[in-house]
């Protein structure tokens, strides 16, 4: 069996001027020739394309693969609005509309889950299979003692201070059970390091801010009944320890409600795994996203 780190297919990285903004995108080629399904993957808040790095090694056998990184990310125009639904989704749009490419599968994790609901209900030609990897569902109207007070505190930007070593040795702990070498360099295109040798989110403050308006204003209790496509949605299930957290159980309510909001839809867990699964699982999740495809 391969560790999460070992295998070697890396994507070539493209520019280019799509509307307003200068995208940086990955792409992976099929390994084998064929007509299969070619897949647009979406990463989640403050993350990049890179996040994708382990599965689409995974999934690129019969798959091409495209992942952007998202307004706002990576190496992506630092736009100063348009972090609602329409416009994100208008962005995954043109990506495909600049490759060719006429209907895809979306991949969406985390926050990249909501923005792929939104890309399969306003743009239904365009896509043909929608998977939610623990992200899409999140709804802070769902929340315990729900109120925008509760959600924006909950979700604010993540802690990402300190210098690059110590922002390295911290991270590497958190995700110590499938650290390696790739990890390092994956998580490296998350975040800068300021002039004062500070390592920083690239995701600015106040974009990500208006993101939260975005999730809170137009939760997917929304968007998911105007779904088409069929639908995997593919939660991280909790280790044994974490089971019955009160984090947890609200999860079990947020993936219960799109399920039953979601037409034509299948709920597969994976289990005793992290939120970014994709690092942990790669394998597991890439044969459950396979057969579903």
């Amino acid at each position: 069996m391969t560790t999460p780190g070992q295998h070697s297919n890396l994507p070539t990285e493209h520019f280019a001027a799509i509307g307003e903004l200068q995208v940086r995108y990955l792409e992976w080629q099929a390994e084998v020739d064929g007509q299969t399904t070619p897949i647009l993957a979406l990463h989640g808040l403050a993350s990049s394309a890179n996040w994708y790095e382990r599965l689409a090694a995974r999934l690129c056998r019969n798959h091409s693969i495209v992942a952007p990184d998202q307004r706002g990310h990576g190496q992506t125009t630092q736009a100063a609005s348009g972090y609602d639904w329409q416009t994100l989704s208008a962005d995954a749009i043109r990506v495909l509309d600049h490759l060719g490419l006429e209907q895809v599968a979306v991949l969406g994790h985390s926050w990249g889950g909501n923005v792929a609901i939104n890309v399969a209900a306003r743009f239904p030609e365009r896509i043909s299979k929608l998977v939610m990897i623990d992200g899409g569902f999140l709804d802070g109207h769902l929340l315990p003692d729900a109120s925008w007070e509760v959600f924006q505190s909950r979700y604010a930007p993540r802690n990402v201070s300190g210098t690059r070593r110590e922002f390295l040795d911290r991270i590497s702990q958190q995700l110590g059970d499938c650290w390696d070498d790739d990890l390092e360099r994956i998580v490296l295109t998350m975040v800068y390091e300021d002039g004062e040798g500070q390592i920083q989110d690239i995701l600015r403050p106040p974009n990500h801010a208006q993101v939260l308006e975005a999730m809170w204003g137009e939760p997917p209790s929304v968007t998911l009944p105007n779904i088409q496509c069929p639908t995997l949605i593919v939660p991280a299930g909790p280790r044994p320890d974490r089971a019955g957290s009160s984090f947890n159980l609200t999860k079990t309510v947020m993936v219960d409600a799109a399920a039953k909001a979601v037409p034509d839809n299948r709920v597969r867990w994976i289990p005793e795994t992290i939120h970014d699964i994709g690092y942990h699982k790669p394998d597991e999740l890439a044969a459950v996203i396979e057969e579903f495809l």
